[in-house]
């Protein structure tokens, strides 16, 4: 009973954010709208029993392209506009579009999707719990035993290449150049050997 309310509270905040996320005339909170609607889809996967995939949403879109698109949207500064005068005149074509999508999505569930053959038979309400029959192992256990057996020196070359990509980028935001000689330096013993002669003293009047 929790897990179909948390379901459907999660669901609808999906289809909200996604609603949002077209309809919003400011870009930053388009991009904000989006984040959570990731955040609800990935909540949903967490109910469905898929940590991994759900972690990867969480992760990749969340944590890498939607902040992406966020630094981009503040960077560019756009402007809003009022796009009141261009909402009637793009309604239809907008319309036939996403009533082709939803044509197309109805038909591949009814083409993969099937109905459940026991609904009026005694056999609708034996449930067998498969999980606990076959094997208690989570999914992110499961990609970890595979991962850290059968391919850790892939995994330990991919770490290298991303650590060698972020010592490129502090080199790279270093900016290293032939005049780097000519800053300042701060000469820490100059300072604390000073004495009473060499000093500056500031007299206020």
């Amino acid at each position: 009973m929790t897990n179909s309310l948390l379901f459907l509270l999660f669901s609808f905040f999906l289809l909200l954010s996604a609603l949002m996320v077209v309809v919003s005339r400011n870009s930053i909170y388009s991009v904000l709208f989006l984040v959570l609607s990731f955040i609800s889809a990935s909540s949903l996967l967490f109910l469905l029993e898929s940590e991994f995939i759900s972690l990867l949403f969480i992760i990749i879109y969340v944590g890498a392209i939607a902040v992406l698109f966020l630094f981009v949207v503040m960077m560019l500064d756009i402007k809003i506009l009022n796009y009141s005068k261009d909402t009637l005149k793009y309604f239809p074509v907008g319309s036939f579009i996403g009533l082709v999508f939803l044509i197309e999505m109805f038909l591949g569930i009814y083409t993969n999707f099937k109905s459940n053959p026991y609904t009026e038979s005694f056999l609708s309400n034996y449930h067998i719990n498969w999980f606990d029959k076959i094997d208690s192992l989570t999914e992110i256990e499961a990609v970890g035993k595979i991962l850290y057996t059968y391919y850790v020196l892939q995994f330990l070359i991919a770490g290298i290449i991303l650590l060698l990509s972020v010592i490129g980028a502090v080199v790279l935001a270093l900016n290293i150049s032939s005049q780097s000689n000519k800053n300042k330096k701060q000469l820490v013993f100059k300072q604390v050997a000073r004495t009473y002669k060499n000093s500056l003293f500031v007299h206020k009047k």
